[in-house]
């Protein structure tokens, strides 16, 4: 399986994410750019263990990975487009309050995640969900054409 992504969520330890996911054995490719994203950000303060620079690229790898045998899912990430972004430092921001709001009302578990993200919604004044519904149609346009140049070069 292939999974397009705009990085992983900014709410987590992105350095720590990238050292699971590569013990794991779980390759990830970042979309035309060294910087690792982090969701609402095109970057995130972390180099990409590789990077392509088009879809075909990216099609070709999947297609070597699985060709040898090499089960297992890739992460790809493709950036939020840069002027639909968060910058980093200000979503750092809204991330460190959002946390402490959430301890303050005891908030843990499953409920984090949901709690988090409505929490930042009101606090970009709904900037970080026009990002979030910028990089999904993002990312779906990226699957998309990965999924249509792999098909042409599978048997």
């Amino acid at each position: 399986m292939a999974v397009v992504s705009a990085g992983v969520k900014s709410i987590l330890d992105i350095g720590l994410t990238l050292e699971y996911l590569e013990t794991k054995g779980i390759p990830v490719v970042t979309f035309k750019q060294e910087a690792f994203p982090s969701f609402y950000s095109s970057t995130s303060g972390f180099n990409s263990p590789l990077t392509l620079d088009t879809p075909e690229a990216i099609a070709a790898m999947l297609k070597v990975k699985w060709d040898m045998g090499l089960n297992g899912s890739v992460l790809i990430a493709n950036p939020v487009p840069s002027h639909q972004e968060i910058p980093a430092a200000e979503m750092e921001e809204h991330i460190v309050l959002a946390l402490d709001a959430a301890k303050r009302a005891g908030v843990s578990g499953k409920d984090i995640t949901p709690f988090l993200l409505k929490y930042i919604a009101t606090h970009t004044n709904g900037e970080s969900l026009e990002a979030n519904i910028a990089l999904i149609k993002n990312n779906a346009a990226l699957g998309a054409q990965i999924a249509v140049d792999l098909s042409a070069i599978t048997d």
